[in-house]
């Protein structure tokens, strides 16, 4: 049997993202194991952990919002902007929490950011964090901004020089970043001193296990019913549900005509069931054909009959 499914894991600090796959990978004996979202090690938190095929859907976990709890120590920028990182400047803490609420206004909306030097951003194929760590010069302002949004930004406890923040974001947010500008606009500097990942599109860190829980799991062999299912990635996307026939003509790779209505343009996604609530395939809508053509399918033998229909999220 493929085991395939997504663990929400609650990364503790000190562990890259990497290294907390590669105890999965250790623990299940499974080598197909990959994560949806980089936390830095410093960071705890929801970390999305895919098995098997889940695998494939990992761009699709990773395009959810998320959410964040940041701890900021004012008056001191480091060179990673976190603690972790060497300091690089000083300055008196002389701003009021009515100044800091008004610094917080510019980083609300659309805003644009520029990616750390060490960072996972990469240059001519080698990862930033690795030339910074060689000694190689790199000017932040020679890379290339992201475009975000900052949903909620709020400020949640003021004992200066600490502070936290409560962050909604677009992916590709950097938070150490974010306190490392917010530093530079009101003039003392800023780095973060602690960061949890609370939620990533719909999952979140109440419903998420300790890699200890996780361990447990594995010995006493039920670690599987830790698993989501792989399409809970998916739930934005409309299900599609089709006859057997149509099932399998998808499944071998054949395009189908579209059940949904040809007046509604802006779907232009979907995710197929077949027979039983099984899980087929990610579809994406050709209009000029008027067709769904299959983008990903996981499954190639879909069943015959309706027999123990699954839950379709």
């Amino acid at each position: 049997m493929i085991i395939s499914g997504i663990l929400n894991l609650n990364k503790p600090s000190g562990l890259t993202s990497h290294d907390v796959v590669n105890r999965v990978r250790a623990l299940t004996g499974i080598r197909r194991v990959g994560h949806a979202g980089t936390l830095d090690p410093l960071a705890t938190g929801v970390l999305l952990v895919c098995i098997g095929q889940a695998t494939r859907v990992t761009e699709y976990l990773m395009a959810g919002q998320k959410v964040y709890h940041a701890r900021v120590r004012l008056g001191i920028t480091t060179d990673t902007y976190d603690v972790e990182g060497q300091v690089v400047a000083e300055a008196p803490v002389e701003v009021s929490r009515a100044q800091f609420e008004t610094a917080l206004t510019r980083f609300r909306g659309t805003i644009t950011q520029l990616p750390p030097v060490y960072s996972a951003v990469k240059r001519q194929g080698t990862p930033l964090h690795r030339l910074a760590r060689r000694g190689i010069e790199i000017e932040r302002s020679s890379l290339k901004a992201r475009k975000l949004e900052i949903h909620r930004l709020e400020l949640t406890d003021w004992e200066p020089p600490e502070c936290t923040l409560e962050v909604t974001c677009s992916p590709g947010t950097y938070v150490r970043a974010l306190a490392h500008d917010l530093g530079q606009v009101i003039g003392c500097g800023a780095h973060l001193t602690g960061l949890t990942r609370l939620g990533s599109g719909d999952f979140h860190l109440d419903d998420s296990i300790t890699l200890e829980e996780f361990t447990q799991a594995v010995a006493e062999g039920h670690w599987t019913d830790l698993l989501h299912p792989t399409d809970t990635a998916l739930t934005r996307f409309p299900a599609l549900q089709l006859d057997a026939d149509t099932s399998r003509r998808l499944c071998s790779g054949q395009a189908i005509s579209s059940p949904i209505e040809e007046s509604n343009q802006e779907v232009t996604m979907a995710r197929a069931y077949g027979p039983g609530g099984t899980f087929l395939a990610i579809l994406a809508r050709d209009p000029a054909a008027g067709t769904w053509r299959p983008r990903k399918v996981f499954c190639t033998q879909p069943p015959e009959s309706s027999e123990a229909a699954e839950r379709i999220p």
